[in-house]
């Protein structure tokens, strides 16, 4: 009946949340689809503008950041028109930037559509931050960022945007189809808006969440043979824990969420990939519920939008740096950089909490716990694989790949860990070599080449920590292994860390050595890996046992370097079969990834396969023990 009034019933789910459902769903999927360009943006800026390092870095530094200043043109365009539109045309342009990224094959399309879904993700932002609900605002962008990181997860940390056929598309259209209409229901603020300090510090959130929960929980002997489970369960719990902040948190208890917050993120830095990270997003999540709490003077008019492009800066400032630390001498150690996002976080919260008044909301923590749980217990159970049998190799002969992968992004900056992991399991070999293994470094997009690759070879892996504890070198094998050690390098003036990851197995009965490296400044490290070859030849009792020296070494047959490795008894087997180069991949022209054999072992054959998985060619060999 015409003029009726309808009274608007509260759903269970609207129960939980104080404020309408639309508006932190549509800031959650907004997130969600900003977190995705950015995991592809991120390491397309490193293969595709950079190409690994042959991009000046400032150039590099200036194209990234033009596309996350460029929002900053929404400033003035909402002088003259009302912030609504802007945050409509954002989110339209996200979505069609996410779809494009869903059918492209790499290359330039790649790069320049994700970077322009992030800077259509960032004008969104900008506009919801000038019409969202006070109160919608930490739980949308905490329910963002973890939706996020537990989608990841749930699909093995390898995105919907790497995978081909139908079922991939769709998923990401119906996402999108429900952002779109999420912003369409999501009703204006009527003046109740979010102060601007919660909006800044989404930026300085996204860099500390990203940057932990990509991290392997639980390294160690014993878990890196079941990675899948306990990884799940830890990284489901970690980003549960960022809801769990926003819901628990209380005005009051400002201290305490700031302190945790710069607690959790030291022990962080320190023991990087290890449980204290399950803090962190607690913290996060109390903190980003302190800094939306308190309400803006009725003086002021609220910032939101230019605090959250300003942010935003603040992350790729800090993703820059910490990760610039590996390839350029700061004069810094790069761990300072989470620590100062911290105290930012901590210290903006708290600001906020003391001078400002606030306003408390009932937030039913009970309901949550039953959610929370079976989110991780589905995490463990969907990611789930069994450890591979070890083998034992009845003949005295055994293959062996050496390839330098280059975090997994083939030659059109694709990830192409899946494709890669195909290849080499038709080589059918015994043992894999592996070079440049991320773990999960949030500028390459947060996935784990090692367990990805492992699954798809079907092997047990042993990972080598060079750089750090989440990037190094890694040998795969079922074969019996006797001893894994793995001995750091000396810097010798590089920046980026190297080790010499020594292994003991047995082949057809008998030990064989392999030292698996990545020489970084070979000129000072070649007569270090020397070294741990003639310690693993030689071991205590007066046997000797044959030792081969593997892995991207930086170094060509005619440099220097090489006469150091071969005055340790180590010959080159490629030499004899047409010294193949390996570098650059799509059009090589000298060998630095090699396989040096000492005495007590031949190659039977060799070869360089012509593959497009790496800006590297692997080395694969057939070697028999005489």
């Amino acid at each position: 009946m015409a003029g009726q009034v309808t009274e608007r019933r509260d759903t269970p789910m609207m129960r939980w949340i104080p404020c309408r459902i639309e508006t932190p769903t549509a800031i959650a999927l907004g997130v969600l689809l900003l977190t995705d360009a950015l995991r592809v943006f991120l390491p397309s800026l490193i293969t595709l503008y950079g190409r690994a390092g042959e991009t000046p870095p400032e150039q590099m530094g200036i194209f990234a950041a033009l596309w996350f200043v460029l929002p900053f043109a929404a400033v003035p365009i909402a002088r003259v028109t009302r912030a609504r539109p802007i945050q409509l045309c954002g989110a339209v342009l996200l979505v069609a930037a996410r779809l494009v990224l869903q059918t492209a094959d790499g290359g330039d399309l790649q790069l320049y559509v994700s970077a322009a879904g992030v800077c259509a993700g960032l004008f969104f932002l900008y506009g919801t931050a000038r019409t969202a609900a006070r109160e919608a605002v930490p739980v949308g962008l905490a329910a963002g960022l973890a939706v996020s990181v537990v989608a990841h997860l749930l699909l093995d940390r390898v995105d919907l945007v790497w995978r081909d056929g139908p079922l991939p598309w769709l998923a990401v259209t119906a996402v999108g189809v429900a952002f779109l209409a999420a912003v369409r229901l999501s009703p204006p603020s009527a003046g109740d808006l979010a102060p601007a300090a919660v909006w800044f510090l989404f930026g300085p959130v996204l860099l500390i969440s990203g940057m932990t929960t990509g991290a392997v929980l639980f390294p160690g002997d014993v878990w890196e043979q079941h990675p899948a489970a306990l990884t799940a369960l830890g990284v489901a719990l970690h980003v549960v824990a960022l809801c769990w902040g926003v819901v628990v948190a209380r005005t009051s208890g400002w201290v305490w969420w700031t302190v945790i917050l710069a607690v959790a993120t030291v022990a962080w830095t320190v023991t990087p990939a290890s449980p204290s990270t399950l803090v962190v997003p607690l913290a996060l999540g109390g903190c980003l519920r302190l800094a939306a709490a308190a309400r803006t003077a009725p003086d002021r008019a609220p910032r939101g939008g230019g605090a959250v492009l300003g942010g935003m800066v603040v992350f790729l400032v800090g993703t820059f740096l910490y990760y610039a630390a590996y390839d350029t001498d700061l004069g810094f150690p790069n761990f300072v950089v989470p620590i100062a996002a911290a105290v930012l976080v901590a210290g903006t919260s708290a600001k906020v909490s003391r001078r400002r008044p606030v306003t408390s909301a009932r937030w039913p923590v009970g309901r949550w716990l039953p959610a929370s749980l079976a989110l991780a217990a589905l995490a463990a159970v969907l990611t789930w694989q069994p450890t591979p049998d070890e083998r034992e190799a009845t003949r005295p002969e055994f293959t062996l790949i050496a390839y330098n992968i280059r975090m997994g992004f083939g030659l059109k900056g694709r990830l192409d860990l899946d494709r890669m992991a195909g290849w080499a399991r038709e080589q059918r070999p015994d043992v894999v070599l592996l070079s440049e293994v991320d773990r999960g470094w949030m500028l390459n997009g947060g996935h784990d080449d090692l367990a990805r690759i492992s699954r798809g070879l079907g092997m047990r892996y042993y990972f080598a920590p060079a750089a750090d504890r989440l990037w190094g070198d890694a040998l795969l094998t079922n074969l019996p292994v006797r001893q894994v050690v793995s001995h750091p390098l000396g810097g010798h003036d590089h920046p980026t860390g190297a080790q010499a990851q020594a292994i003991v197995l047995t082949v057809g009965g008998r030990e064989v050595g392999i030292v698996n490296t990545h020489l970084q400044a070979p000129p000072g490290q070649a007569p270090e890996a020397a070294a741990v070859v003639r310690a693993l030849a030689e071991p205590k009792g007066g046997t000797t046992r044959p030792v081969l020296l593997a892995g991207d070494l930086n170094t060509t047959p005619d440099d220097p370097e090489m006469r150091v490795l071969s005055a340790a008894g180590l010959s080159d087997p490629l030499l004899s079969l047409g010294d193949p180069p390996t570098s650059p991949a799509d059009a090589p022209v000298k060998r630095i990834d090699h396989v040096l054999l000492g005495p007590g072992l031949r190659a039977v054959e060799a070869r360089v396969p012509r593959v497009p998985f790496s800006d590297h060619l692997p080395v694969v060999v057939r070697l028999r023990l005489d």
